[in-house]
């Protein structure tokens, strides 16, 4: 089966067109992480997992993908948040890091393959500041501060089509700052009571945000790579300030496409810690498996806005367990040459995927595979294949990967726990024996008012959770 080219939307060039890596079958990928200052949130969450699937699906494809996903480990926020807790800076950001890869194994991540943190890229930050200043990109102000000199790059704007004449017409330089332009940005900040601070030929301190990235992306994969991926909100300034000192370090270009993921919104506004409208990855997981998270980012292409309430979580889990479903008790081994009727479903999927990762039809393709499967299991059809290439074309997407029981008992316990459910279904199996069928007609309607559903099978009692 020939597959289609994978064409995605490359935000530097506005348009949409078929990928292809500098080196052949061979990709070189750098997704902005998150600054570990407090628990992460949906939004990004959605990052993490729009990404996790870009990589899964280009793996998919056969190309060999070295996926870089930093850790922002020092950042104003970190150290302000320490200053309100009383408590050192690198502790803050080690406990939220652990945190965080809880969140990411609940989410069914895969591990990047490096995840550099900035304080361990000190000394690539610190050469990389000392080579912008020698090409009199950058200069040493009179506070100490390093600032990066905008006017002297004349590519600035090209990923967002912000010009630099009408920003500096809403801009100003802030009290305090030393900087010549009101655009140029803080490539080194000058040590302050009570922060942290290393040595630098131009006095201590402690490096900017931006550089950070800069840093750390070209040591892991070189001066020019092929994908740069990261949040809507990332694009200006922290991307553009990113390519700006990048290129004028380095002398080279930086990255091909840039890949940017659309907003979570609660109403009509994004979800934001800054606007105290967020919801926690684990406030989420306490009540839904990470597998239905996924699936409802996965329910809007990812440059699009994804729009949060309960209800669509919860509509998330009920389309999941759908899919589970058609898979219960069957034997999906992996199918090496579909038929003629399962490979339609494989080029239907690959043809959504192939274009810009287009996950919603992905979704809508697996919905119509699974009815095929429930409309054959029913009509005492063979089906194990047409199973077996629904949990291969999921796999991308991180989705169908568990036991279908396992999965559709799990869930919020809160309620009621497995071992009750067991025990009441044993009771009720004893009543049945009894011919008490009013008792087994309470226990069914107690654990229905529960959010148990049970299915009386041939092979037995199944349940699930609602």
């Amino acid at each position: 089966m020939k597959l289609p080219p994978i064409r995605i939307y490359n935000s530097l060039t506005r348009s949409k067109a078929e990928f292809k890596p500098r080196r052949d079958r061979q990709v070189g990928m750098y997704v902005c992480g998150v600054t570990v200052y407090n628990d992460s949130h949906l939004g990004h969450a959605r990052m993490l997992v729009v990404f996790d699937m870009v990589v899964r699906y280009l793996r998919a494809r056969g190309y060999t993908v070295h996926y870089v996903r930093n850790i922002t480990d020092i950042d104003d926020k970190i150290i302000r948040r320490a200053a309100e807790n009383g408590e050192d800076w690198r502790a803050l950001a080690e406990r939220y890091t652990q945190r965080l890869y809880e969140d990411e194994r609940a989410l069914g991540l895969l591990q990047p393959d490096a995840e550099p943190r900035a304080t361990e890229h000190l000394g690539d930050i610190i050469d990389m500041i000392g080579r912008l200043i020698d090409n009199n990109h950058a200069y040493v102000a009179d506070n100490g501060d390093v600032y990066y000199a905008v006017s002297r790059f004349p590519g600035y704007g090209k990923l967002s089509g912000h010009k630099p004449d009408e920003l500096r017409a809403g801009a100003r330089v802030e009290p305090g700052e030393a900087k010549h332009d009101p655009l140029d940005f803080a490539l080194w900040k000058a040590e302050k009571p009570g922060e942290p601070a290393w040595d630098a030929p131009w006095g201590r301190g402690r490096p900017g945000w931006h550089i950070e990235c800069s840093a750390m992306s070209t040591h892991q994969l070189g001066n020019h790579f092929d994908i740069h991926g990261g949040g809507l909100d990332l694009k200006f300034p922290h991307h553009e300030n990113e390519i700006a000192q990048s290129e004028a370090a380095t002398g080279e270009p930086f990255a091909d496409v840039w890949m940017h993921n659309g907003f979570v919104e609660v109403g009509a506004e994004k979800m934001a810690k800054s606007l105290g409208n967020f919801t926690t990855v684990r406030d989420l997981l306490s009540r839904w498996p990470g597998e239905t998270l996924r699936f409802f980012i996965a329910t809007s292409h990812y440059r699009s806005p994804l729009s949060y309430t309960s209800g669509r979580i919860a509509e998330a889990q009920a389309g999941l367990s759908r899919l589970y479903l058609s898979l219960r008790g069957l034997n999906a081994a992996p199918v090496d040459t579909p038929d003629e009727a399962a490979a339609g479903y494989c080029e239907r999927f690959h043809a959504a995927m192939s274009d810009d990762f287009n996950t919603p039809e992905a979704l809508a393709v697996l919905f119509d595979l699974s009815h095929e499967i429930n409309r054959r299991r029913e009509a005492g059809e063979t089906v194990a294949q047409l199973a077996g290439v629904l949990r291969a074309l999921a796999e991308p997407l991180g989705l169908l990967q568990m036991d279908p029981d396992a999965f559709l008992r799990s869930g919020d316990a809160g309620v009621i726990g497995a071992e009750e459910v067991e025990k009441l279904l044993a009771e009720r199996e004893t009543a049945r024996s009894n011919r008490d069928f009013k008792r087994a007609d309470q226990i069914r309607d107690e654990l229905s008012a529960r959010g148990i559903l049970l299915e009386d099978s041939a092979q037995g009692t199944l349940w699930r959770r609602t």
